[in-house]
């Protein structure tokens, strides 16, 4: 099946999302494959949802009432894990997009990877580590609709992390490097493409989440590495330590 006729639901905790993001979120989604399944999940009653009201129609979500039964619980992810069981379950999805900040629903992605399904997670800057270490890919929705050029885009240089700090970062420099060494060709060189998918596989990982459009420009940024264009594309190598 090519990526484009891939089926995804597109699940979104209204009451931890930004409506204005939908655009992008919708974007982003559509480089994986189609939402047949789009829906919102909330207590429309909230004047604080009304954001969200404004948009469901013109995008095609389907809004799904919870009310909030008890005081200080929110009944609105116990409804939203329920459903994506039961699509789970009765529907032939390929992936699923969760759209939240909240980190109840680590377990849930995790369940949903063991039977097969990727897991697209959308959040802000504040989603708990677990929920975004727990998807096959995790998007900030701060950055999500920046320019691909960064380079011209607005993004400001708070948002970009430098060489230094990207350096500085073990756990990213660990799963960079690992990633290198494991896909290395025969000549040394790992092709670029490659490089990507062997960390799609093993962890939740996007330039995006740290101001690189590509992951080209991160490896760039950071001289640790040797770049080399060939006719089949971008490779990379470690740099002897001198």
């Amino acid at each position: 099946m090519m990526q484009s006729e891939s089926k995804i639901a597109l699940l979104i905790d209204a009451d931890n999302a930004p409506s204005p993001k939908i655009d992008a979120i919708l974007a982003e989604v559509a480089k994986y494959g189609v939402a047949n399944i789009r829906r919102a999940y909330g207590n429309w009653k909230n004047s604080n949802l009304r954001g969200w009201e404004s948009c469901l129609h013109d995008y095609a979500i389907q809004p799904i009432q919870q009310f909030d039964y008890t005081k200080g619980k929110n009944a609105t992810d116990a409804a939203l894990i329920i459903d994506a069981m039961d699509l789970l379950y009765t529907q032939k999805l390929d992936a699923f997009a969760l759209v939240s900040s909240d980190c109840d629903f680590t377990p849930l992605v995790m369940r949903i990877l063991t039977s097969g399904l990727k897991v697209y997670g959308f959040g802000e800057k504040k989603t708990p580590a677990p929920f975004v270490s727990a998807c096959s890919i995790f998007l900030y929705l701060e950055t999500i609709d920046q320019l691909a050029d960064i380079e011209a885009s607005k993004m400001s240089t708070n948002e970009r992390k430098t060489p230094q700090e990207l350096k500085q970062d073990t756990k990213l420099m660990n799963l960079l490097r690992g990633a290198v060494s494991s896909t290395r060709e025969d000549d040394g060189w790992s092709r670029l493409s490659v490089i990507g998918a062997h960390i799609a596989n093993q962890a939740s990982f996007e330039s995006r989440n740290y101001g690189y459009a590509k992951l080209s420009s991160m490896f760039e940024a950071i001289d640790l590495f040797e770049m080399r264009r060939k006719d089949k594309g971008v490779y990379v190598k470690t740099k002897k330590k001198k």
